[in-house]
């Protein structure tokens, strides 16, 4: 066999190694005695991992973890208005709330030094081959605020990627009178 043949061939080798590290690197990685989270599961982690407590911040990176690098975030902003978020752009929204203090009332809140949390009331979940849709009511709070907390809908969507669940997009709504709790997300009587 000529050299050049065998350059070749490591050339073809050492180039098929770099393209599954580079896949394995964008995998999120499950411990081998840990079976692979459901969608479901991973969606309420996010929850935990956008709440802090007061003086300590979330790890952002293990919040971009669970998503893919180009996911679709549309959120709502305001009662009248939405705004379209890169995945980076959503991460940056959350730092600006946890840094930027507002006035609610007469008080001013600081969810960095306070606290804030998002947990999950209701879920429903429905899965189909390698894509799932997971929609849930949830509760956001400020620590120190004594408003009750409010509560939203969100709408994940997510795909199976080489095993594992990831979200590829997320669309949010509030809850008013005039728009209750969805009859999927209601107390079972």
């Amino acid at each position: 066999m000529t050299s050049q043949r065998i350059f070749g061939r490591f050339a073809a080798f050492a180039l098929v190694l770099f393209l599954a590290a580079s896949v394995l690197a964008q995998t999120p990685a499950t411990p081998a005695n840990e079976p692979a989270k459901g969608p479901a599961q991973v969606v309420a982690e996010i929850y935990d991992l956008v709440s802090s407590t007061g003086g300590k911040m979330p790890d952002w990176d293990k919040v971009r973890a669970c998503f893919v690098k180009e996911a679709v975030i549309v959120l709502r902003t305001s009662r009248t208005a939405t705004t379209v978020f890169s995945l980076d752009g959503f991460i940056q929204d959350f730092v600006d709330f946890y840094e930027k203090p507002f006035r609610r009332g007469a008080l001013t809140l600081h969810p960095n030094k306070e606290g804030f949390t998002e947990k999950v009331v209701r879920m429903k979940t429905f899965e189909f081959w390698d894509m799932a849709h997971v929609l849930v009511l949830y509760e956001a709070h400020i620590t120190s605020d004594p408003t009750p907390p409010q509560q939203g809908i969100d709408s994940w969507l997510l795909n199976r990627r080489d095993g594992h669940w990831v979200i590829v997009a997320v669309t949010n709504d509030i809850i008013t009178a005039d728009h209750p709790v969805p009859p999927e997300l209601r107390a079972e009587k």
